[in-house]
């Protein structure tokens, strides 16, 4: 028989069941920081993202009858926190200020592995001067993702997410977290190679 791995957060759901006071304030406190980077990297906008996360925090907290326990409670959340961030990025989307993500990505051969040869730049980094501006750069290549590349790629790379758990919390398939992720990531490298070719 399969045994799940007990929620870290068990208390902090039956706390919310139970309507104790104390509860909204404590999943602010647990995840208001969390959900507001997820909202911010889908949406691209502070207001929106605070209104997403807002939005995520309230529905989790009115709606925790709905949690199952079938995936951990945050990839629940995390779920409604992309739902929430999509929406306020559909609802001003500016689809002239997105690129096509096959139009940069690197070539991949039919098995979908990248095989063009990568410089390496890694030596170069270490240089002060570069540090401010690579982080510069990097937050822009994230940025000018599509939302549902950059959400992946935030979720697994930043918050730590495993793939199953962004599977659950985005509502598809594995192999489709995986590849977001992979593609990503080559996306952002692509970027980071196109600028350490100009300094």
């Amino acid at each position: 028989m399969e045994t799940r791995k007990a929620d870290g957060d068990a208390g902090l759901v039956e706390a919310l069941r139970r309507d104790d006071p104390e509860a909204p304030e404590l999943l602010v406190e647990r995840f208001g920081d969390r959900v507001y980077r997820l909202a911010l990297r889908i949406t691209g906008s502070n207001e929106d993202a605070e209104e997403a996360a807002q939005d995520a925090l309230w529905t989790a907290a009115r709606k925790i009858q709905m949690f199952k326990g079938e995936s951990a409670f945050g990839s629940w959340l995390y779920r409604i926190a992309a739902n929430a961030a999509y929406q306020k990025l559909r609802a001003r989307r500016a689809k002239a200020a997105e690129i096509a993500l096959d139009d940069v990505l690197p070539t991949l051969d039919q098995d979908g592995r990248h095989f063009e040869p990568m410089d390496d730049w890694s030596n170069r980094v270490d240089e002060q001067a570069l540090q401010s501006e690579l982080r510069r750069v990097l937050a822009d290549a994230i940025d000018a993702l599509p939302p549902e590349y950059r959400t992946a790629l935030v979720m697994h790379d930043v918050e730590g997410l495993s793939n199953p758990d962004i599977a659950a919390a985005l509502g598809i398939s594995l192999p489709a977290v995986k590849s977001r992720v992979h593609r990503s990531r080559l996306f952002v490298r692509k970027r980071l190679a196109e600028y350490m070719h100009t300094v």
